[in-house]
């Protein structure tokens, strides 16, 4: 029996007790089950970076919005699919603020979360042209998204951007584009799990792919505005997230709530349609809806099915956080950096004992510190060590299940480890290498 500091017959045990033939392959959910019944069985707390969730408070402005709106009786009564007309005028307020992009109210849709949004625009996108039946994931990503196209029957290919970045891009692109079976290509900006932001040039780059071939471009703005290093908060005054919409109307942005506003819990986020996506006509669609009006496939056929509407209240209290963000009365990035502070300090332990960073550079600049960063240990594959990690109490999830084409790599996130874990976290790393040298 190993000298680790979580027992090591217990980690054992319950790994072996999980049924996941190997551990490191697991998905996030079963790695947060695992380390679950670990903690129960051992009474110890691990330092927790397999989760990608918030660990801030949530909005004071959201929640009294959504106490109100839930006084006020809207609990009783379904709301309009399309969404409530205050959220609708917030959402398209909020982009033109923060993104300097002009949308119709009637585009800006709300969802039960981005996953719902992106589930649904996988659906609908993918059935606008029989000729177009595949969706093109600028890997790494997240998981799930993977697994909603298994899910739907919907065939996917993917390449990780990171080896193609600035005018690489372009005929990577195109190489898979020219075969005319892309529908649709998806990445997030910052990227979950590499935490690769995207510049204007490779921006324009892919919204001349996406003009040129006809190609939807799905934009997951989870961590919007979570790029640290330029200051994205101020309503109305550049610099303004960046997106592809400043360079094509080819577009669907999913914003959601959980990180930003830290309302995770209450699963309401937004879809962003262009205007000219939205009033698209395509006789395809009508083998599976009554419109041939992309948006209203969308609401009235893939939304409606999947849910009767999104949350009452909580598009209320949605309304209420953009409203205040869009009057400058609320710094929702401020209330966000530490998540910058906490991965700064905690990359140095990681660095200091030992380990490496697997994606760190934005083209010829590092990456920001920020809700995510990826690393790697000498010898190890990235399967190999969140197993061995959990023998040492962190717990984290293998870069192999995201797409990377990068082996060795690990995401770890900074969310949920508290300051006060630091000195466990450092003790720890030192013990993992003291046990595993490097020659």
């Amino acid at each position: 029996m190993k000298d680790t500091p979580i027992d090591f017959e217990v980690v054992t045990r319950v790994i072996n007790e999980s049924n996941i033939p190997v551990i490191g392959k697991a998905s996030i959910r079963e790695i947060k089950k695992v380390i679950d019944f670990i903690e129960k069985g051992t009474g110890q707390k691990y330092i927790r970076m397999e989760m990608g969730i918030p660990g801030l408070p949530a909005c004071r402005v959201g929640v009294e919005a959504e106490i109100q709106a839930l006084k006020n009786g809207v609990a009783a009564i379904y709301p309009d699919i399309q969404g409530v007309e205050i959220l609708k005028n917030e959402a398209s307020r909020f982009c033109k603020m923060f993104l300097d992009i002009d949308i119709k109210p009637e585009g800006c849709i709300p969802t039960v979360g981005s996953m719902q949004g992106s589930y649904a625009a996988f659906m609908t996108v993918n059935r606008m042209n029989t000729e177009k039946n595949t969706t093109l994931f600028l890997d790494p990503c997240f998981p799930v998204h993977k697994q909603q196209h298994r899910v739907l029957g919907i065939n996917f290919q993917a390449f990780d951007v990171y080896n193609y970045r600035g005018d690489k891009l372009k005929d990577k692109l195109e190489s898979y584009l020219i075969k005319g079976n892309i529908s649709c290509m998806l990445y997030s900006n910052p990227n979950n799990p590499s935490w690769i932001c995207f510049t204007d040039k490779e921006l324009r780059i892919i919204a001349e792919m996406a003009n040129k071939y006809n190609v939807v471009v799905m934009e997951d703005l989870a961590y919007f505005a979570m790029d640290f290093r330029n200051d994205y908060s101020r309503p109305g005054i550049p610099p303004y997230q960046p997106s592809v919409a400043k360079y094509t109307d080819n577009y669907i942005l999913f914003i959601s709530s959980s990180k930003v506003f830290s309302y995770a819990g209450q699963r309401i986020g937004l879809m962003i349609i262009s205007d000219k996506l939205y009033t698209t006509k395509s006789e395809d669609l009508k083998r599976f809806y009554t419109s041939d009006i992309f948006g209203n496939a969308m609401i009235f056929g893939t939304m409606y099915s999947l849910s009767s509407g999104t949350s009452h209240s909580a598009q209320y209290g949605l309304a209420a956080m953009l409203k205040a963000a869009n009057d400058g009365v609320f710094n929702f990035v401020e209330e966000v950096k530490e998540y910058g502070y906490k991965a700064k300090i905690m990359k140095k332990m990681f660095s200091d004992n030992g380990f490496k960073f697997v994606y760190d550079m934005d083209e010829n600049k590092p990456i920001a510190d920020g809700f995510y960063f990826t690393f790697s240990y000498p010898g190890f594959t990235g399967v190999e060590l969140v197993g061995e990690l959990m023998y040492y109490g962190i717990s984290a999830i293998a870069l192999f299940i995201t797409g990377s084409e990068r082996e060795e790599g690990v995401r770890a996130c900074v969310s949920l480890v508290h300051r006060d874990q630091f000195p466990v976290l450092e003790l720890r790393l030192k013990k993992f290498q003291e046990d595993h040298p490097v020659s």
